[in-house]
């Protein structure tokens, strides 16, 4: 595997702004976990869900995350662009990653666009889920997206010797090394297992 050399791959010449791309692995943490406690604060003292309905959200805002964290991996993070702002946007949120995989400080979402689309996801939510389950479906899912994050760092920064662990890594490393269009699961393989996408043709752009 290709060891990071300490030099990150430069995006912006203006130094502010590269700034910005780099980020600690601690940030999602410091960031989200007041934003979900608060939603899940509201969920009980608010709207009085019971045990059971916290319980069910649970579940539900995970699948809904590891379907969002597949689809989003699959058609966005590898869309095949064909005009110059497409492969930009490409490069910007993920082909930089495949070219630099053990970069410490591009493995989790910077803040700024984690609360932009986070915030699209909510409004979305609005209009799908009733009222009073929203902001705990909310708050299950942005866990979702914390345990994608910091598995997905451990993956390329861990032993990972669980029994587990060790298969998340195998299992992620093989999308980025094994030159096909496959494996976008990274917190978990369900939705590659529905969808066929296990093993892939070869990727001509990896």
């Amino acid at each position: 595997m290709k060891k990071h050399t300490g030099e990150s791959i430069r995006i912006f010449k203006n130094p502010i702004l590269e700034s910005f791309t780099h980020v600690h692995p601690i940030v999602p943490l410091v960031l989200w976990v007041p934003i979900i406690s608060f939603l899940l604060y509201r969920g009980h003292s608010v709207y009085n869900l019971s045990l059971t309905e916290f319980v069910s959200l649970f579940f539900g805002g995970m699948i809904l995350w590891t379907f969002m964290e597949y689809i989003l991996h699959r058609y966005v993070f590898h869309w095949d662009a064909k005009s110059r702002a497409g492969k930009y946007f490409v490069f910007l949120f993920h082909g930089l990653h495949h070219d630099d995989p053990q970069d410490p400080t591009r493995l989790v979402m910077p803040p700024v666009p984690a609360l932009l689309i986070s915030s699209a996801i909510f409004a979305l939510f609005t209009l799908i889920f009733p009222a009073n389950y929203v902001e705990v479906i909310m708050a299950y899912f942005m866990v979702g997206y914390l345990c994608y994050d910091y598995i997905h760092y451990a993956t390329h920064h861990f032993a990972m010797t669980s029994k587990v662990g060790k298969y998340l890594r195998k299992y992620h490393l093989q999308h980025h090394y094994s030159g096909e269009r496959s494996k976008y699961g990274v917190s978990s393989p369900l939705w590659d297992y529905i969808f066929k996408t296990t093993t892939g043709p070869k990727d001509t752009h990896h």
